[in-house]
């Protein structure tokens, strides 16, 4: 019988709070691989997931290394714990590699069922004899084999795999809070996003768009990338705010220096009302230190001074090669270098203040009452649930 072993790392440290964190990976986990058919049961530090059928294997192997907290996918056989299947269902499967030429192989087992006749070591020892001699194109290499053989002895059953994909780590989404993130068309804040998942965070998204200094395709590109980021954190409740009439306002009425600012201060006023609204207890933005004006120290500074909600950066450190890197590997890159405008790059200064002052700001803020088009703008924001993208 075929079946899906999962290894995680991190969980292992939450003692008595262990089984929560368990239930929330068992969730992510069948949200991944819904519509196939799996049943996922929990055992001494492993995930099993039943039931997928042989040809889906792969694919149901493809959706878990979307999902945070794993640690590793391990396709396995199930034996039954006794050494005759055991050793008969190796050399089964060493031997479906003899087409390929001479290989190298090493043994490791684990005994989790310490009334098991024989040790780990002994298993390990006579497995890898066995193959030996049933497989003549095998040698052992005990450094750098190319297969590994896992042998993992259970309580009322036996495992045999020879294969581990690598999974995401982190923890499982949903065990750390909801995060509202500020989504721009850009590379940085999809990044942003994903990194915060992958800490067990559940995100909503916000976006402000511009018509028509923005086009719909702009809004499209936002909605393929919110979806590419669920891929990963699970379904998305995304806020598409109208913000032209604020931007505009900021443009006219304020110093050209500081729309920037300005502009930033009012989202993270408006994103803060949204969050509320739909439970997310911090912000998060894809700011970097120094990568633009609005990303200095004395900038960021000032922004935070726009609302009550902690403002999460998860790439605040990261340098722009570092973020593309990660953008490429979670598949969001070439999404979000289309060539298609968003509101921040409207009304841009040619000479954008980089150590704004706070009072200075709150002032020039004052020039307009921004407060009936924030609440018109709210009432204006669609609302659309973004489910992931559906991978295999």
């Amino acid at each position: 019988m075929h079946v899906i072993l999962i290894k995680y790392a991190e969980i292992h440290l939450k003692g008595l709070n262990r089984p929560f964190f368990e239930r929330q990976l068992v969730k992510q986990i069948q949200r991944a691989l819904a519509p196939l058919p799996a049943r996922t049961l929990r055992e001494q530090g492993r995930m099993y997931v039943y039931d997928v059928p042989e040809g889906d294997v792969a694919q149901a192997v493809d959706k878990l290394t979307t999902v945070f907290g794993i640690h590793a996918i391990c396709p396995a056989l199930v034996v039954e714990k006794d050494w005759p299947a055991i050793r008969g269902a190796a050399i089964q499967a060493l031997r479906e590699t003899e087409g390929d030429g001479p290989q190298t192989f090493k043994v490791f087992a684990r005994r989790a069922d310490k009334t098991f006749p024989m040790t780990s070591e002994q298993i390990c020892r006579e497995l890898g004899h066995d193959l030996l001699e049933a497989c003549p194109w095998l040698r052992v290499d005990v450094k750098k084999p190319a297969i590994s053989v896992q042998v993992e002895v259970r309580l009322d059953r036996a495992f045999l795999y020879t294969k581990e994909v690598a999974g995401r780590g982190g923890m499982p989404v949903g065990c750390n809070g909801k995060a509202m993130l500020l989504i721009s068309g850009g590379i940085d804040s999809p990044v942003a996003g994903y990194l915060m998942a992958k800490r067990g965070v559940s995100l909503a998204a916000v976006h402000f768009f511009s018509f028509p200094y923005t086009s719909e395709r702009a809004r499209d590109k936002v909605v393929e990338l919110t979806r590419l980021v669920a891929k990963y954190a699970g379904e998305i409740e995304l806020f598409l705010v109208p913000f032209t009439e604020i931007q505009r306002a900021i443009y006219e009425k304020c110093p050209p220096t500081e729309t920037t600012v300005l502009m930033r201060r009012l989202m993270m006023k408006i994103a803060e009302r949204v969050a509320n609204r739909c439970g997310a207890q911090v912000l998060v933005t894809g700011e970097a230190i120094g990568q633009v004006a609005s990303q200095t120290i004395e900038s960021l500074t000032v922004t935070n001074d726009a609302c009550t909600l902690p403002v999460l950066r998860p790439l605040i450190c990261f340098d722009k090669e570092e973020i593309v890197d990660l953008a490429k590997s979670i598949g969001t890159f070439q999404t979000s270098i289309l060539p298609f405008e968003d509101c921040c790059t409207v009304f841009v200064p040619q000479h954008p203040v980089t150590k704004p002052k706070l009072e200075r700001l709150r002032s020039s803020e004052a020039l307009v009452d921004f407060e009936p088009m924030i609440e018109e703008a709210l009432l204006g924001t669609i609302i659309e649930k973004i489910s992931q993208t559906v991978c295999g």
